[in-house]
């Protein structure tokens, strides 16, 4: 039976960042995506069991969430075309990941700024005089601002003496780190593609769960049932997720009960990005050149459309740690399906870029695995087995720093010397873009930077499973009973002769 459900009210993360209080919004996700599975599952998911779903979860006669039963039910459909892999009615043949479902996104203020009740209506209209565009008028009661004609330049709320014109920004604007949220005349939220680097954070910051991501949880359901051998890869920050008794090898044999041939932990990939991008360093800092990691697809993306240049001077060539473990598995298991795990919606965009052989071929998040857990009724549990896959270099790489940390390791095992190594550790979007502007004016003081769009590095993911706060007792708990191995020494048991660490694949 499908439960019923309410919208919550905004709340502050441990950043003192807004976040979405959203666990109706999340429920609300998640059944979509888990009866979608179901249907799936058992080869009857078609256009008309996609409108028997739509009034199941919205049966009527009353709304649950918006004015009407009728938006609400709009709102389902393109819900469920997310979870199927395509783009929304109003993004039909969108390159992007993130897209906005419109029917949900009508609620927020048109006005960027507006006059509150603490308007005296003082004869002095110092707010008028002070606006260039004539988007200030008298009303009956207050003065008013004109939408249309308002350029936001916040002349009007400077010069109001008794601060009573507010500034609003929507959350999603608010959250994203390009500038690439804009509105159309009727105040629908747009999404520039050139400028989105696809980070996800105005997903999970909509308190109207306007905006979305396409899933490929669908399309994984095929290949199992097909027959393939479909393995999946756990990010490192899946470790602390789940609590302390869910372990690697807990989510291992999850996994393998819905139908994955196994799972490894991307960690080692961590290993192996950290062991190749390390010489590269190396070179770097002998010729005196800057370089910046290549693990975030957020960072990436920001590289790749708002600093070019520096993308192709300054980026390392060496692949992503869910690259890498794509790889050496396409490698060893010919054949073989490779799905990513993690708190990551822009992996999903790595993922997409065929110009990286042999990377994965799909990407979910946590909260998409855990929908796909409930379709097959199968929960993690606790089991008596250890699973290490990878040294501790490669499972903190999740963490702010842990890229970096991974690096100079990788150096100092080789008998390097890395005491006048200067790193800048950016941790999300502000952070990055603050970073590059340096690195592109010639001013940037650190020889690297290890950038990654998310507060507190992947284990801050918009798609995490719990608030940081929660994750890292249970993750610091799981990662102290890891054993001391060496990154370098590890990968003596891996082919790593076999296949390519260069992102083009050479």
């Amino acid at each position: 039976m499908i439960k019923r459900w309410h919208l919550a009210a905004p709340a502050t993360d441990g950043n003192n960042e807004m976040v979405t209080n959203d666990e109706g919004i999340v429920r609300f996700k998640h059944t979509i995506m888990e009866e979608v599975c179901r249907l799936a599952w058992n080869a009857n998911l078609n256009e008309d069991t996609k409108a028997e779903l739509v009034n199941k979860i919205i049966p009527g006669p009353k709304p649950l969430f918006r004015c009407c039963i009728y938006k609400e039910r709009e709102i389902v459909r393109e819900r469920i075309r997310l979870a199927c892999g395509q783009d929304t009615s109003d993004n039909r043949g969108s390159d992007n990941i993130v897209q906005v479902i419109h029917a949900a996104c009508d609620e927020c203020p048109l006005s960027a700024y507006s006059v509150t009740d603490n308007c005296r209506f003082c004869p002095g209209k110092a707010c008028l005089n002070s606006c260039k565009f004539g988007a200030i008028s008298p009303g009956d009661v207050r003065m008013h601002i004109d939408p249309a004609k308002c350029k936001e330049c916040g002349m009007c709320a400077k010069a109001c003496p008794y601060g009573a014109i507010v500034h609003l920004v929507r959350p999603c604007k608010k959250a994203c780190p390009v500038d690439a949220i804009t509105y159309d005349e009727y105040g629908y939220c747009k999404i520039d593609e050139d400028k989105c680097i696809q980070c996800g954070h105005c997903i999970h910051k909509c308190p109207f769960a306007a905006i979305g991501s396409k899933t490929f949880l669908v399309d994984i359901i095929k290949e199992i049932k097909a027959g393939k051998e479909v393995i999946a890869m756990c990010a490192p920050a899946t470790e602390g997720q789940f609590g302390e008794d869910i372990t690697m090898a807990s989510i291992r044999e999850g996994l393998k009960k819905i139908g994955f041939a196994d799972m490894i932990e991307v960690g080692l990939g961590g290993d192996m990005t950290a062991a190749y991008e390390s010489e590269e360093w190396s070179e770097a800092f002998k010729e005196g050149r800057k370089m910046t990691t290549s693990c975030c697809p957020a960072f990436i993306n920001m590289l790749k459309k708002h600093f070019p240049d520096q993308y192709k001077e300054n980026m390392s060539t060496t692949v992503s740690p869910m690259c890498a473990v794509s790889r050496y598995l396409k490698t060893v298991r010919p054949g073989c399906i490779t799905v990513f795990i993690g708190p990551c919606i822009a992996k999903k965009s790595e993922a997409q870029d065929k110009s990286v052989k042999d990377n994965a071929d799909y990407v979910i998040t946590y909260g998409e695995l855990r929908a796909l857990m409930r379709s097959k009724d199968v929960k993690f549990e606790p089991v008596s087995e250890d699973y290490q896959e990878s040294s501790i270099w490669g499972k903190r790489f999740a963490g702010s720093g842990g890229v970096a940390n991974a690096v100079i390791e990788c150096m100092q095992e080789r008998g390097e010397d890395t005491s006048g190594i200067k790193l800048l550790k950016a941790a999300g979007g502000s952070e990055c873009k603050k970073a590059l502007m340096l690195l592109k004016a010639g001013k940037l003081p650190e020889d690297f930077i290890e950038g990654m769009v998310c507060h507190g590095g992947c284990v801050g993911g918009p798609s995490r499973h719990k608030n940081i706060s929660d994750i890292n007792k249970p993750r610091e708990a799981l990662l102290a009973k890891a054993d001391d191995r060496k990154v370098l020494e590890n990968l003596k048991d891996y082919p790593m002769d076999k296949f390519s660490m260069h992102r083009d694949g050479h």
